[in-house]
């Protein structure tokens, strides 16, 4: 019987699995890096033992400490989570060979799934040995570990040899395994998988399908369960062949096989074998809510010996999850750091995270802050719950993709089941056009002057508006607001001001009442879902940067500057010039203008911050007429 179980993980999936633990009364055990001394999962686990000397993004690719802190702190079993050594064969034969349970599949099955080559190898299936035109598109993928991370779509043979380079680094940072390798690439498929479970005794469970085609840079945004509109028969034959995957291997645990299923002109509907995923999935929370069960708990019970039932439970309803990310979607996905002040989603949702109010979200590991999951009778139903609730969230710190989950949830063509994995390539500049909320500056406007001045700013006599300045952060646009204080309290034009305090002001606008709750953080505003700056009266004119800069978007590592790139070298818009690392994903920073590189700041190895200037392009004017 299990009574204490360390997690080999950090953040959001530390915490969830923490959270079956302690209400099954185990006691748990969190490992946390230097970074993450102050991080949830650091303070909720029941002791908390610290892996010392690496870098932050290393830290939790050490097994033999893991293993070491686990028997430290009396543990006796451990939990991978997913990412990191979760699908690493050796830590897991480390972990028994120590004496502890592995809470996850034997070693062997590990081996023989986890590197995506071996598992097409037997599934009958081989990646591509030699590209040539007639190959492309191709996708590289990293043999190990999976979140997208050392993953490209090549459509030039000419960008195959620097994708490659690109994806190995990455592959090595994330989970210590540089291999990659080569396969055609489908275009417009569905990325459709299916959760599985299985005991030591012979019995696997198909827990029905996912369906996770919405993706940015191959990882997954929203997932639901179960995958809208596919047919009985083909339903039936992902099913046979996840259990078929599992018992070639004589899997014993929760795993998943991916599918990409595309539409075939003859055939119809056609699966594609992707991968086994010998590990617990980001998106398990949706096939917990359908089939009402805890898959963590049912994780530890089969670790435990426990036999399964011959059928697994039936479905009911339907669940959609979406990921909220610190993340730029207008921006090429620009992660973003700082401070998460508040995260809070309204009830009859559930809310995975491993942050809370007052948290760092800093640049080692990956920007995914929380998993919002929303279950309903029906798929309708559950989209408008998850996108209500998403919409009335408090997200206050750095940009995230909030704004854009919502709209995603609510387009057409997902409303009907109609998405593909090339969903954000058609409309993600429609999903991030700008709608920023003309009364939002005003309504920040009128709290602070409740919030700052004791007795309101009224004169005696009439006099001059008073003015403040905000940037809002949704399109980048200055605001001026004026506003005054009467003896009958705040006025502003065009409006009836109906009520106005710190954190709520309510206005009247052509006969509707609008609510706008409002926070403040030194000069951040949230207002509902805008973002504001405030901004001085007077701005200094000379803080701006010289035409041409570029200016770290995050902060992160320099990994490698473009190849005898130099001062004084000509560049064409959109050439890629250096390469930044951050949260575990390497950033391409290209030239704005075609022109002359005048200023180099930047070299392998260099740390930056948000705003550090990287280089300069003086852009190439045109010959004057004669």
């Amino acid at each position: 019987m299990i009574t204490s179980v360390l997690v080999a993980n950090r953040g959001e999936i530390a915490c969830r699995i923490f959270r079956t633990c302690q209400e099954r009364g185990i006691r748990t055990v969190a490992v946390y890096s230097d970074a993450d001394e102050n991080a949830l999962h650091a303070r909720v686990a029941d002791a908390a033992v610290r892996l010392p000397g690496a870098a932050p993004s290393e830290t939790y690719l050490r097994g033999e400490l893991i293993v070491k802190a686990a028997l430290s702190a009396g543990a006796d079993a451990v939990h991978p989570g997913y990412g990191f050594l979760s699908e690493n064969a050796d830590f897991a034969r480390a972990v028994t060979e120590a004496g502890l349970v592995w809470i996850g599949p034997q070693p062997e099955a590990i081996e023989a799934m986890a590197s995506k080559t071996r598992a097409k190898e037997l599934m009958g299936l081989a990646p591509l040995t030699e590209v040539t035109e007639d190959d492309l598109p191709v996708l590289v993928k990293a043999a190990a570990g999976g979140g997208g991370r050392g993953m490209r779509v090549v459509r030039r043979l000419a960008d195959l040899d620097a994708e490659l380079a690109a994806a190995r680094a990455e592959a090595l940072s994330a989970f210590g395994d540089g291999e990659v390798f080569v396969e055609p690439y489908v275009e417009g498929g569905r990325h459709v998988e299916v959760q599985i479970l299985a005991d030591a005794h012979g019995t696997v469970w198909p827990l029905g399908t996912r369906d996770c085609s919405l993706q940015r840079r191959h990882q997954k945004v929203i997932e639901e369960a179960p995958a809208p509109g596919l047919p009985r028969q083909l339903t039936e034959e992902l099913h046979e062949l996840a259990v078929r995957a599992a018992r070639a291997v004589d899997y014993v645990g929760a795993g998943t096989v991916e599918f990409l299923v595309a539409d075939d002109p003859v055939a119809g509907a056609k699966a594609h074998f992707l991968e086994m995923n010998t590990r617990l999935q980001v998106e398990h929370p949706v096939t917990e809510a359908v089939f009402g069960i805890d898959l963590v708990a049912l994780q530890i019970r089969v670790a435990e010996g426990a036999t399964l039932e011959n059928d697994p439970p039936r479905e009911r309803g339907h669940a959609i999850e979406a990921r909220l990310y610190a993340e730029d979607p207008a921006n090429d996905w620009t992660p973003q750091t700082g401070t998460l002040h508040r995260l809070t989603v309204p009830d009859g949702v559930r809310l995975d995270t491993g942050y809370t109010g007052g948290d760092t979200i800093g640049v080692h590991y990956d920007p995914m802050l929380a998993k919002a999951v929303a279950h309903a009778p029906t798929r309708a139903e559950a989209i408008r719950k998850l996108a209500g609730a998403l919409e009335r969230a408090a997200v206050h710190g750095p940009v995230t993709n909030r704004n854009l989950l919502v709209r995603s949830l609510r387009h057409p063509e997902f409303a009907t089941g109609r998405m593909d994995t090339g969903f954000y390539d058609r409309h993600l500049g429609d999903l991030t056009t700008p709608a920023p909320d003309p009364y939002a500056p005003l309504a920040a406007a009128l709290a602070d002057a409740l919030g700052r001045s004791r007795f309101g700013g009224w004169r005696n006599l009439p006099s001059q508006p008073q003015v403040k300045r905000y940037r809002d952060e949704t399109d980048g646009t200055d605001h001026e607001v004026r506003y005054h204080h009467t003896r009958d309290g705040l006025t502003a034009e065009g409006v009836r001001v109906v009520r106005a305090a710190p954190d709520l002001v309510v206005l009247e606008i052509d006969g509707v009442r609008r609510k706008f709750e409002v926070s403040r953080y030194g000069d951040r505003v949230h207002v509902g879902t805008t973002t504001l700056t405030a901004l001085p009266r007077f701005p200094d004119p000379t803080a701006d940067q010289a035409p041409g800069s570029l200016l770290a978007p995050m902060p992160g590592t320099v990994v490698r500057v473009a190849e005898g790139l130099t001062e004084g070298a000509h560049v064409e818009a959109g050439q890629p010039l250096l390469w930044l690392e951050a949260m575990k994903m390497e950033h391409k920073i290209s030239a704005p203008v075609t022109g002359t590189l005048t200023a180099l700041h930047a070299a392998p190895g260099k740390q930056v911050e948000v705003g550090t200037l990287l280089a300069v392009v003086e852009s190439k004017r045109e010959d004057s007429a004669p």
